[in-house]
This record gives structure tokens, C-alpha cells and sequence, in this order.
């Protein structure tokens, strides 16, 4: 049976910030754990924290990833210089890892990660998954995954992410750096149950941009012209702009069918531009057919704190008496309240974890700033983009009697 640990912590050091997580998460005894994961801010070195992660627990696998900041138990962190950690010991996992992802190799490259995870004692039922979050397919990772696991199987996790630079992501798995990778921790004990919903909180404006070339996830023209300055152009900024300026406020929304937009509390889903080639092709994060229409948006507050409540107490109504012993937390940087001339995560991520609290106390969390969000939408897997996505696992109940 698998239990969860967990611990986020400010250090420049990566000896001290490993340290310093490890006693968070595990008090006064020495840390004995068999998987370890990481999410770390970009002033970090992955090799570093992987190396001290096993110098304090040998023989521990160890799976990290770059992002924007990170959000435990201790809430949100966004410094250059945070970490989460979720530490995992016991039966009931099995880790798989692939590289060379890119957007024409994500079917393939999914059905390869999920084919690592076949032979466990019971099905793998659920799975947290990390992609790098530049230059893929995500819908087809998606698709690759569930051709080999089947469309039950639960798909939970985040892309990774720069400083919403878009220039690089990292992955590091055992210890080695990689660019284009993604990792699964398959989740095959019996005894646990998950329950994953997203919510963003944005308004499509205007009239829409339509995709008029596209080839899998690379649009080539947007209302017959060259797809990126065309998005520039439409942002109203200069023809020199990257994604640093676009992805703050660049969301762009797909419609949604009308039984999806009633859960998802908006009728449009969102994606974000986290590249784009020399030749004016924005590398969409999924794939993208000729004819689809892309809005821009809006942010609005209210609407993101009112779509976050309302999701918690429609999380929490499904599991009113259990208890979480672990949640997984995908977000992004552009939700919370605008203010400083920065956006404010804390009143959000109180929010968000006051729910699932137990007498006070909140579960192990693990969650990063990323580039994209993986969780149900229709009981089905979805890839997200300036969402809030929750993954919250239960302690399946025992039966009380009959056939259980």
C-alpha cells in the first residue's frame, strides 16, 4: 500500500533545499522513501537536487521537473529558488519514462510510456504524467497512452515549464538532464481512487482567428496569413515580440460542446503559444485541424475565484466523508488577484486546499506552475492551459458487506 509525503521549501542551495525538504516531509525520522518527486523552480539544477535526493534516500528513484514555481502543503512558492517534493514509499507504483517528444512523435511517445507500465500485479488505473512542455502534441500523448491502457485509465500531471519564457523545459530522470522527455508514475494499488476536475476562469473576446493551414500541431497561417505575425498582430504588439509577452495575456480559446461547457463552467478551452518557428508557425500544444476557430481572451477575477469554488464543492461533494491522502496540483501563473503589478496566488491556493483539509490539516501536496495541465473533462482525459487542475487520491473504502 502506498503512502505519500510531502514538503516545499526557499533555498538557493540545492544540498539545503533537499535537506530541508526532507525533514519537512518526513519530522524526525530519517527519510526512507523508494520515489521521490521534484518540482523545481528554474534557478535550480536538477542533476543537483536529484544526486542530493539520493544521497539522503539510497537507492530511490528520483523524477523532476522544471516550472514557473511550485504550490505544497506550505502553499504557493515563486521564487527562482523553490521546490516541491512528493516522496512516495510502499507497493503500488511503477515508473516508465520516454524521450524524444515532440509534436510529430507525441502518439508514439505516449504509447511507449504506457507501454513501461504493463506487467504490474493490478492494472495501472490512474497515472500522474510530466511532458515537457515545448513542441508537443498533448491530446496525442493522450491518445498514445490510452491506446495501450485503455480510456478508463485516469491521466493526471503537468507539462513542464521555464519563467513562461518558452525557450526551454526540463525534465531529469535518475539523475540525467533531458529537454524533450516525459515521465509516468503508473498507480496500481488497489486500495486507491482518484478524483481530477480543472477550471480556468477566462472569457473569449472578439471576433475569432481561424486556422487556415495547419499541419498536426504546427499552425502555418491564421486567416490566410502567416500564423505567428498574425497572432502578434491581433495581440497589437510589435513584430519583435516572443512568448514572454504573449503568453501572459495570449490565451487562446477553442469552443467547447454545450454538456462540456456546463461542467467545465465556460464554454470555450483554452490553450497556450509556448513556440514558434523561424518560419511564423506558432507550435500549438495540440493538434490543431484546418477550420478550427481561436478566440482571444480576457481574464476575469471573479469568475476565476467563483469557477474555483464552485469546482471544490463539486469535487467534494462526490467523496463527502473520505479523507485525501494525496493531491496533485497543475497551475497556472496567470490565476489568482492582480496586484503589485504581480498576480497574487495565496488567497487562491488557500481556497483551493481549505476543502480538503482534515481537521485542519492539509494532505500531501505537490503541485508547480506549468505550462499545461492534464485531468477529466466529460469523464474523459483532457489536456488544459491556464487552468487550475486537481488530482485528489483517496483510501478506497472498505466494503461493508454483500459481493463489494
Amino acid at each position: 500500500m502506498l503512502e505519500f509525503l510531502s514538503a516545499n521549501t526557499r533555498a538557493v542551495s540545492p544540498q539545503r533545499a533537499v535537506a530541508e525538504a526532507m525533514e519537512l516531509a518526513f519530522g524526525e525520522h530519517p527519510p526512507a522513501c523508494d520515489l521521490v518527486l521534484i518540482n523545481a523552480a528554474v534557478g535550480h539544477d536538477l542533476v543537483a537536487l536529484s544526486q542530493q535526493v539520493r544521497t539522503q534516500c539510497p537507492g530511490a528513484r528520483v523524477l523532476a521537473a522544471s516550472c514557473a514555481g511550485v504550490v505544497g502543503r506550505d502553499g504557493p512558492g515563486e521564487s527562482m529558488h523553490d521546490i516541491a517534493v512528493m516522496a512516495l514509499r510502499g507497493e503500488g507504483y511503477v515508473v516508465a519514462h520516454v524521450d524524444g517528444l515532440f509534436g510529430d512523435t507525441s502518439f508514439e511517445k505516449g504509447a511507449e510510456l504506457a507501454r513501461g507500465l504493463l506487467g504490474t500485479p493490478h492494472p495501472v488505473r490512474m497515472l500522474y504524467l510530466l511532458a515537457s512542455g515545448i513542441d508537443i502534441a498533448n491530446d496525442q500523448v493522450i491518445a498514445g497512452i490510452e491506446s495501450v491502457l485503455g480510456t478508463d485509465v485516469v491521466i493526471f500531471g503537468a507539462t513542464s515549464s521555464d519563467q513562461m519564457q518558452g525557450v526551454a523545459t526540463f525534465q531529469a530522470i535518475d539523475g540525467v538532464r533531458y529537454q524533450h522527455a516525459a515521465f509516468a508514475v503508473g498507480i496500481w494499488d488497489p486500495t486507491l481512487e482518484v478524483e481530477t476536475q480543472a477550471t480556468h476562469g477566462f472569457l473569449a473576446v472578439g471576433e475569432p482567428l481561424v486556422v487556415t493551414k495547419a499541419v498536426g500541431n504546427r499552425i502555418i497561417e491564421l486567416d490566410g496569413a502567416p500564423a505567428w505575425p498574425a497572432f502578434l498582430a491581433r495581440l497589437g504588439l510589435p513584430a519583435d515580440a516572443t512568448e514572454a509577452d504573449t503568453i501572459p495575456i495570449g490565451a487562446l480559446a477553442e469552443v467547447l460542446p454545450a454538456n462540456l461547457a456546463a461542467e467545465y463552467g465556460n464554454s470555450h478551452i483554452l490553450r497556450v503559444v509556448t513556440h514558434h518557428s523561424a518560419d511564423g508557425e506558432i507550435i500549438y500544444a495540440t493538434e490543431c485541424p484546418v477550420g478550427t476557430h481561436l478566440w482571444l481572451t480576457v481574464r476575469d477575477e471573479d469568475l476565476i475565484f467563483r469557477d474555483m469554488d464552485r469546482m471544490l464543492e463539486t469535487m467534494v461533494a462526490r467523496r463527502p466523508h473520505d479523507h485525501p491522502v494525496a493531491v496533485f496540483q497543475a497551475d497556472c501563473l496567470a490565476r489568482g488577484r492582480r496586484l503589485f503589478n504581480r498576480v497574487m496566488k495565496e488567497e487562491l491556493v488557500h481556497r483551493i486546499q481549505q476543502p480538503l483539509t482534515t481537521d485542519g490539516v492539509v494532505p500531501p501536496w505537490f503541485g508547480m506552475y506549468g505550462f499545461g495541465e492534464y485531468a477529466h473533462l466529460g469523464g474523459a482525459n483532457a489536456y488544459h492551459n491556464y487552468t487550475t487542475a486537481l488530482a485528489v487520491l483517496y483510501r478506497r473504502a472498505a466494503p461493508t458487506g454483500g459481493r463489494g
